[in-house]
């Protein structure tokens, strides 16, 4: 029997995840969206996953550029992440960055960012999982924004 679309995102909601902002230049344009699919893939080489909606502009800017980056978002930072979780907006108007080194913005105050070039990507339905060789690094630390339950959480919380 299969697992219905309904049951499958409610056990997934049980995971707790940390909050990436997934970002990527091509020219002028910026662009990026939240994404909660990540994952640490090798030590050696340094490798790195996202899962990307096939439909997504992100797709199609990392699949021409060949670059991105991974910006891990600080516990206080939930209004960052609403701002590129919507369609249409312009959050880098609003979000202090900077280029990176591969050209892809990079968030001022994330705890933790990967700069990263593709290294493959995998059909999986209807996301392709990208993985990422990861050739630039700054981790200035701090409390993450979890995700867990259909709501944002900090590890501050008491």
């Amino acid at each position: 029997m299969p697992v219905s679309p309904d049951a499958f995102r409610s056990a997934l909601r049980r995971f707790a995840s940390g909050v990436t902002i997934v970002t990527v230049a091509s020219g002028d344009e910026l662009h990026g969206m939240t994404a909660s699919s990540f994952a640490s893939v090798s030590l050696v080489p340094p490798l790195v996953l996202v899962c990307l909606d096939k439909s997504s502009r992100t797709l199609e800017l990392v699949s021409e550029t060949k670059t991105f980056a991974v910006n891990v978002l600080r516990g206080d930072q939930q209004q960052v992440s609403v701002a590129f979780a919507r369609p249409g907006l312009k959050p880098f108007e609003s979000v202090s960055h900077r280029r990176g080194a591969n050209g892809a913005p990079v968030l001022d105050d994330a705890i933790a960012v990967l700069e990263c070039a593709t290294y493959r990507v995998f059909e999986a339905g209807d996301h392709e999982v990208v993985l990422g060789e990861v050739t630039a690094v700054s981790a200035p630390g701090g409390d993450p924004l979890v995700y867990y339950d259909g709501a944002y959480r900090s590890l501050s919380e008491s």
